[in-house]
């Protein structure tokens, strides 16, 4: 079973869309029992990084974040908040992965980063499998990890950043797969295979 975490700061509808159109059966939750039942857990986030991380509290799922053992798959402010901290409403996250959350600089580029960009693989992943190198998926975002040690794949938007992670059993996306056309169910459907 997947858990698709709902804390009302997730795009969870389309998300639970493109799963029930591959075929997978899923639990809309934001209960920890749910999350510990799951083979693999899917971490939607779409809005503001500091009202995201009071809804983790609200729901008491900060912890239990920070110590999975199963496959996780954060997207977009879902990844985001994998790292150290965000610049977001200036707020410590989860501190997965090591870095810092910053806004694009809107005198050097038009923010948000909305729409489609290239990703160019850095890394082998299996998140990426099957899925030629540059291929196009879609974004919606003003702020953006800064790549590092666990980044697997980089869009540039102005500079080079983070489009997607691995660490352990971490998996982060910058971009939304749900709105990413076959490339983003197939992406979806790689994470869900491991």
């Amino acid at each position: 079973m997947i858990a698709l975490i709902d804390y009302d700061a997730g795009n969870t509808a389309s998300v639970a869309n493109a799963l029930e159109k591959l075929g997978h059966e899923f639990v809309l939750t934001n209960k920890e029992a749910d999350i510990c039942r799951a083979d693999k857990v899917i971490f939607p986030g779409v809005g503001e990084a500091s009202f995201a991380i009071k809804q983790l509290h609200r729901y008491n799922l900060i912890n239990l974040l920070r110590i999975v053992k199963k496959p996780l798959l954060g997207i977009c402010l879902g990844m985001q908040l994998l790292s150290e901290y965000s610049t977001e409403g200036n707020i410590p996250c989860l501190g997965v992965v090591p870095g810092r959350v910053e806004k694009f600089d809107p005198a050097e580029v038009n923010v948000p980063h909305m729409g489609w960009n290239e990703v160019f693989q850095k890394k082998e992943s299996k998140l990426f499998k099957d899925i030629k190198d540059g291929e196009f998926f879609y974004f919606a975002n003003s702020y953006y990890l800064p790549a590092g040690e666990f980044t697997t794949a980089v869009a540039n938007h102005g500079i080079d950043f983070t489009a997607a992670l691995e660490k352990d059993n971490y998996y982060g996306i910058q971009f939304h797969p749900e709105k990413s056309g076959e490339a983003g169910l197939k992406l979806l459907n790689n994470f869900l295979e491991i």
